[in-house]
């Protein structure tokens, strides 16, 4: 199964490194990445394999968002099929 992983906020060292850890740890696998930084501000879009997780989907998504406060950006974690959804309207 994969998901879309969205990353946002100010920019600051490490994020990419902080987030593809924490993916890492919990058994994610980033399929493909890309990332912008706009002046001051930083997105980033993940493509992640959870298949081999041993969390569910809506516990790894809480987790990011979790994580992210920490850190002081925005990651929302959505199924691939709900993010393209979304976005083919």
């Amino acid at each position: 199964m994969r998901a879309v992983v969205t990353v946002t906020g100010k920019d600051s060292k490490g994020i990419i490194a902080k987030v593809s850890a924490f993916l890492s740890e919990k058994g994610a696998n980033i399929e493909d990445i890309s990332q912008t930084i706009m002046g001051e501000y930083f997105a980033m879009i993940m493509i992640v394999d959870i298949s081999s997780t041993k969390e569910e989907l809506s516990v790894l998504a809480k987790e990011c968002f979790e994580m992210g406060k920490q850190i002081g950006m925005a990651i929302y974690m959505q199924h691939e099929d709900i993010f393209n959804a979304m976005h083919s309207i």
